[in-house]
């Protein structure tokens, strides 16, 4: 069972892994081990959950639910992680079959291993964090679940770590505590580099939220345009030669009239005739009106540069950075999607694997990846063309084990390939 299964209906707060129920207590053996400052980071909120520093689903809300760029860049990222496949290592020596490898190939009965990271990395890049809980049987974790970050709050320690976690939900609060022994916890807390928090990363959106809030505008202005059939269609002036002003009742009913006669994509192109000493103005879009759709496409381009998203895999026109699609989704794997698989994965080497076994070492699948090819390509023909590396040496330089007496006799489609 899972964080959500487990908490309890009666609203109280109960503590986690802890052998004393109720609060967070001291733990001398996590005052032994302490940062020097440590203690000057936490004494504010000693014991106390701490809130996260901005609104999360208002930025989600406006930034991946109402802007399709985040979503595109959200969902171009974290598919791309989530599509490569995890090898596992004892040594040097790969290991086909495991428990580790079924766990993150089910990490639970209502989730599969693709939509596991696929929430994992889409909550990081949102939010700033990601919560991974660990559902521990006998000997090691069965089971692996994904939490909301809107519900986690980090409780710190006085030593300047966190001393466990607290998650609600609808009015109910579980408490998680960091074993005071091992300093391990069945919570994985992954954050993005914030440099004004202690405790919570930084999510893209709040660096690109005034180029959101850009975008989102220009979209809804012509939306509105479009409602009022595509153009303003003009404006009622009054003659110079009738007789003095019009009352605000009066002016108050041409407004009305003109809302339920001329407003709305359904009265596009309608002409509103009224009586009274009037003149028709024709007006059309000026010329601020027309470099809405510069201002869009450039507020496009920031928006997908905090995501570090070439411009053009999201659809943005005139973008000449990179030669073709091809070489954006390389840029893309290259500069983004693989440095974030290399942080989640030394994580989960040091939160999860290391709970199977010192040796085992977990890695994903390079050699997988197709917009990489380019890349195998052009080092494999490097290494072709070395005249100084033996047969054996450029085999382990791509990965592949040596063959017997370094030549190419007999059949070794047996041989294994090795982790670079």
């Amino acid at each position: 069972m899972g964080l959500l299964d487990k908490m309890k209906v009666t609203g109280l707060k109960v503590t986690g892994l802890g052998k004393k129920k109720g609060v967070l207590e001291k733990t001398p053996d996590l005052e032994a081990k302490k940062s020097s400052v440590g203690s000057m980071v936490a004494y504010n909120t000693l014991g106390n959950p701490i809130w996260t520093p901005r609104n999360y689903e208002a930025l989600t809300r406006e930034g991946y639910l109402k802007n399709v760029i985040v979503y595109r860049c959200v969902n171009l990222i974290s598919r791309g992680a989530a599509s490569v496949p995890w090898r596992l290592y004892d040594g040097d020596n790969e290991v086909v079959t495991h428990p580790l490898l079924k766990l993150l190939q089910r990490p639970s009965a209502h989730e599969s291993g693709s939509a596991f990271m696929e929430s994992l990395i889409g909550y990081l890049l949102l939010s700033g964090n990601s919560y991974v809980e660990a559902v521990s049987g006998d000997e090691a974790p069965e089971e692996l679940y994904v939490l909301r970050p809107d519900r986690m709050k980090v409780i710190p320690h006085e030593t300047g770590v966190a001393a466990g976690y607290e998650y609600s939900v609808g009015g109910h609060n579980k408490i998680i505590n960091v074993d005071s022994m091992t300093m391990k916890s069945p919570i994985l807390h992954l954050k993005l580099f914030n440099p004004l928090s202690d405790w919570y990363g930084m999510s893209p959106i709040e660096a690109a939220a005034c180029s959101i809030d850009q975008h989102n505008s220009v979209a809804g202005h012509n939306l509105s345009i479009l409602q009022n059939g595509g153009r303003p269609s003009g404006a009622l002036m009054m003659d110079s030669g009738g007789h003095g002003f019009i009352s605000d009742d009066q002016l108050a009913e041409i407004r009305e009239s003109l809302r339920e006669t001329v407003e709305g994509e359904n009265n596009a192109g309608r002409v509103l005739v009224m009586e009274g000493n009037f003149k028709w103005q024709e007006m059309g879009l000026s010329p601020k009106d027309l470099d809405f759709i510069e201002g869009k496409h450039l507020s496009a381009r920031e928006i997908a540069q905090a995501f570090s998203v070439p411009p053009m895999l999201v659809g943005v026109t005139g973008d000449a950075t990179f030669a073709n699609y091809k070489e954006a989704r390389f840029h893309l794997w290259e500069d983004t999607i693989l440095p974030l698989l290399d942080y989640v994965t030394d994580e989960l080497n040091a939160w999860l694997v290391s709970q199977f076994g010192e040796n085992f070492r977990l890695a994903y699948d390079v050699e997988g990846i197709a917009a990489l090819a380019p890349r195998r390509e052009e080092v494999w023909a490097k290494i072709g063309k070395a005249d100084f590396l033996t047969l054996n040496e450029k085999r382990k330089a791509v990965g592949y084990g040596p063959l017997e007496n370094g030549k190419l006799s007999g059949d070794y489609s047996h041989s294994k390939k090795v982790p670079v």
